[in-house]
């Protein structure tokens, strides 16, 4: 059996949504110190709906077809449901990650709260705290 499923050799050769949004609604950017994989996304949002969504992701395979699995779920979507997407969510859509690198769907789904908690926080929107625990930079990420 192959370590990498062909949906994450998929993302991995021919990530989705790469690049930058000069005018980003909102930035989020999230690292593991330990691994060394970091990850920015960028949002454009119109009307509470992620119209676009970019990423730049420093990182092995794995970080790069979270990130690539992670925007194509959200694309589109309310912000609502952008914020009820899991790690657990992206890792299935890319039919499943090695115990090992499950870390990389974790700083995916990180990203994008810390995009929309940008977003919020540049527009004085009102949100609810609890969606956006905070974490250290240095600490490591469990699964």
């Amino acid at each position: 059996m192959a370590l990498y499923s062909e949906k994450v050799m998929d993302h991995f050769r021919n990530p989705r949504n790469v690049g930058e949004i000069p005018d980003a609604d909102g930035i989020g950017e999230v690292g593991n110190a330990r691994c060394g994989d970091i990850m920015k996304i960028y949002l454009k949002i119109e009307n509470d709906v992620i119209v676009d969504v970019k990423f730049n992701t420093f990182g092995c395979g794995s970080a790069i077809a979270s990130s690539s699995m992670a925007t194509e779920l959200i694309k589109g979507k309310p912000l609502s449901q952008a914020l009820e997407l899991t790690n657990k969510a992206v890792a299935e859509a890319l039919d499943g990650l090695p115990a090992h690198k499950m870390h990389c769907s974790v700083l995916a789904e990180e990203a994008i709260r810390a995009a929309i908690k940008d977003y919020y926080d540049k527009n004085g929107i009102e949100y609810d705290k609890s969606q956006f625990p905070e974490h250290d930079e240095d600490e490591e990420i469990h699964e």
